[in-house]
């Protein structure tokens, strides 16, 4: 199965021009898909609703949107008072989404630097027989200290879903909550594709894949992550997906659960592509 991560800069390609076509044909055969910084109803982008586009565009993909930011839509608010300006994350699914989360992370105010309100989408699809929670994250461009709690809450969320349970849960029988919930299982497995904003050998990445050991190799906890570029034997380093300052960096990952890890079968990165100031990060799990 192909799964992609793509952070779009809301389809501001390296031409300057917003183009959401360009971004549809560069998502190719992709099964499932983790978008981040689509908008809504904003004047850079022609005040274009671009999850319509995107998914009129794609009409065998199942999908969900959730903004970060989410605005009055002035535009908008006299033909259509129920419009909003937003900015967040898009899935996107050949199979059914059984269901979905919207995690708000830890944001840090600020009176100088810009700060975003920034997301982690959550959809438990069930692909080749295997149930699994995916996620499409975006977190803070302005430093590794306020990424830090954004991480935690991650791990949080990851480590807390089975206790949660289904957002429908307990015995429904005779209720009319029952329709539709045939399953309440919550799969410990899951697949975390997005534009993390961090360098591979920053302190934010090892909060992600465990500590280094002085006898080598990361100390992966069996209920953590590990990290799709390094398992399909890539170089850590590698994988250029966008600059900061100008400078190469490797900010867009997919991690995945430790015990899907010999499921993985490749990993590249679409230097050709043209529809963003990211790179689309490609990656193959046989589930």
């Amino acid at each position: 199965m192909k799964f992609l991560t793509y952070n779009i800069q809301y389809g501001k390609g390296k031409d300057g021009q917003v183009d959401i076509g360009r971004i549809v044909g560069e998502m190719g055969d992709a099964d499932l898909v983790a978008l981040q910084e689509v908008e809504r109803f904003w004047e850079r982008s022609g005040y274009a609703d671009q999850v319509e586009l995107i998914t009129t565009a794609l009409p065998d993909h199942y999908w969900v949107y959730g903004p970060g930011v989410d605005l009055h839509a002035d535009q908008h608010s006299t033909s259509n008072k129920g419009a909003r300006r937003q900015f967040g994350n898009l899935i996107l699914s050949r199979f059914p989404i059984l269901s979905s989360r919207h995690h708000l992370l830890p944001k840090y105010g600020s009176i100088d630097p810009l700060s975003i309100q920034r997301s982690a989408l959550e959809a438990t699809i069930v692909c080749g027989g295997h149930r699994i929670r995916f996620y499409s994250l975006h977190l803070t461009h302005l430093s590794s200290q306020t990424r830090l709690p954004q991480i935690n809450r991650l791990l949080e969320i990851h480590r807390d879903a089975i206790h949660e349970g289904f957002p429908i849960s307990g015995n429904l029988k005779g209720l009319d909550w029952e329709s539709g919930v045939n399953d309440q299982t919550v799969p410990a497995d899951a697949i975390i594709m997005g534009d993390f904003n961090f360098h591979p050998d920053s302190d934010n990445y090892l909060r992600m894949v465990g500590p280094i050991s002085d006898y080598g190799g990361y100390i992966t906890s069996p209920a953590g992550f590990v990290d799709a570029w390094l398992e399909s034997g890539q170089d850590k380093i590698s994988g250029i997906t966008s600059l900061i300052r100008g400078v190469s960096a490797r900010l867009d990952y997919c991690f995945v659960s430790t015990s899907l890890r010999q499921q993985i079968k490749s990993c590249r990165v679409d230097e050709k592509a043209l529809g963003s100031d990211h790179q689309p990060l490609w990656v193959e799990i046989d589930l």
